[in-house]
């Protein structure tokens, strides 16, 4: 949004105020106008609508409080920034609760309030961009064994969004049974390419001949038992996508090789030496630090560099935790259903074990173990003694409550707030965040002035 775009309504009781203010943001290109209390205001409001409002707390007639209160509920989508003599947390904290994006004491800095006005339209853009592209996200094609609702997914799914209408290259890095192909499967079903296949090939469980033939094909009589043509899976992705698995696993005669597809876009069948011009996205996922890879000789940087266009690093599980429950639940009922067993759900305390269990196999691990306790599971409900956990000792992998992400973001805001003596502001610089988020934060984990740890 311009500046000459947004509108600023000044209200305050004082001349010397709204004058000062009016011809500093009209000098800024606000366009702007004033009232001298809520009763003009009123009338502003009704003859126009207002980006922005600058507003006193104490006035004759209704107060800036209740008037917030109002135009939030006509318009919570305006900047309403609360100016007052009379500062106090209080007041601080009910203006930031009803709405007001940020509160501020007079005597005023036009300076500061500038940079301040500014801040809240670049946070309201971001917002509003925000919003779009959830919509964008709620739209999205997924493969339906993308559950998930947490942070770290979405996160994922809005790079899914901005790179899937492009046709850049991809490479999806992550641990092992994090759902990387997924992921390469949304890609291509959002591309201008979906109409056309996605291949896939698993470079790590196949040999350097093996995968050679896999990949190029070969002419009938290539060698010892090609006794017929065969299309490779280059030629198959043609107009569609190529998905290579773990690629970090080829030998270096076939980075080569490959290097050479994609920088001439050809390619010729084991046999032959006809080229065949091909036309497919290149998307790829690897476990390994293919950095140290290339530091150390075991991968091309050439190849490198033109398979890491985009980056989608894609969260361990132990990172999804929003979403573990709803992944135990869609295998549930993946499994109970094709096995047709009168299981009705997951006892309390065996989910309990399952959310608290670290999941070093990833998503992997946590649908062979709803499997296989579904197997065993002779009851109407799946026990904690029906219950698996392959990889280490369940002790090994119990997260305590105390150890959680949310439990520290906790004890640190409770800390600073005691330390500056509950100054919401100086607490919010300490932190890095604004003060409207600090008030969530304080509703969230209902910290209280007397609360110190």
């Amino acid at each position: 949004m311009k500046i000459k775009d947004v509108s600023l309504l000044i209200v305050d009781d004082e001349f010397s105020v709204r004058d000062s203010l009016e011809q500093w943001f009209r000098m800024d290109g606000f366009d702007v106008d004033t009232a001298e209390d809520t009763k003009q205001a009123f009338e502003k409001f009704r003859l126009k609508k207002w980006d922005i409002v600058l507003l006193d707390i104490k006035m004759p007639g209704m107060d800036g409080i209740e008037f917030n209160k109002h135009i939030m509920s006509v318009n919570p989508d305006i900047i309403v920034i609360i100016i007052t003599a009379f500062a106090s947390v209080e007041t601080a904290v009910q203006a930031i609760k009803d709405g007001a994006f940020d509160y501020v004491s007079k005597p005023l800095d036009p300076e500061h309030l500038s940079n301040l006005i500014r801040n809240a339209l670049e946070k309201q853009q971001l917002t509003q961009e925000n919003i779009k592209l959830r919509e964008r996200i709620e739209d999205l094609t997924t493969p339906d064994d993308i559950i998930g609702t947490s942070d770290a997914l979405r996160k994922v799914l809005r790079l899914v969004v901005n790179v899937a209408k492009t046709d850049s290259t991809v490479m999806i890095r992550g641990e092992s049974g994090t759902g990387k192909e997924l992921i390469a499967r949304a890609i291509h079903a959002n591309s201008i390419r979906k109409y056309a296949p996605i291949i896939s090939i698993n470079c790590g469980g196949l040999t350097e001949t093996l995968l050679e033939s896999e990949l190029f094909g070969h002419e009938k009589g290539a060698y010892t038992g090609a006794d017929r043509l065969r299309i490779g899976k280059l030629e198959r992705a043609n107009k569609g996508t190529i998905f290579f698995d773990e690629i970090g696993n080829i030998s270096m005669k076939m980075q080569m090789d490959l290097l050479r597809v994609l920088e001439t876009k050809q390619f010729t069948r084991l046999g032959s030496d006809k080229p065949i011009d091909v036309d497919f996205r290149v998307v790829s996922a690897t476990n390994r630090d293919l950095e140290k890879a290339v530091k150390e000789g075991y991968f091309r940087e050439d190849l490198y560099f033109r398979l890491n266009v985009v980056t989608i690093d894609v969260p361990p599980l132990r990172d999804r935790q929003k979403d573990i429950p709803l992944l135990a639940r869609y295998f549930f009922n993946l499994f109970t259903k094709a096995m047709v067993k009168p299981i009705k759900d997951i006892h309390p305390e065996a989910m309990r074990m399952i959310e608290n269990y670290k999941w070093p196999g990833n998503i992997r691990e946590l649908r062979n173990v709803i499997e296989r306790a579904i197997v065993i599971c002779d009851k109407e409900l799946i026990l904690p003694e029906n219950l698996s956990f392959p990889f280490e000792s369940m002790n090994a992998h119990v997260i305590t409550s105390d150890d959680s992400l949310e439990a520290a973001e906790h004890r640190q805001i409770q800390r600073v707030l005691t330390k500056t003596g509950w100054q919401l502001t100086k607490t919010a610089e300490i932190l890095k965040i604004d003060r409207t988020t600090l008030y969530n934060k304080i509703k969230k984990y209902n910290l209280h002035k007397d609360g110190d740890e």
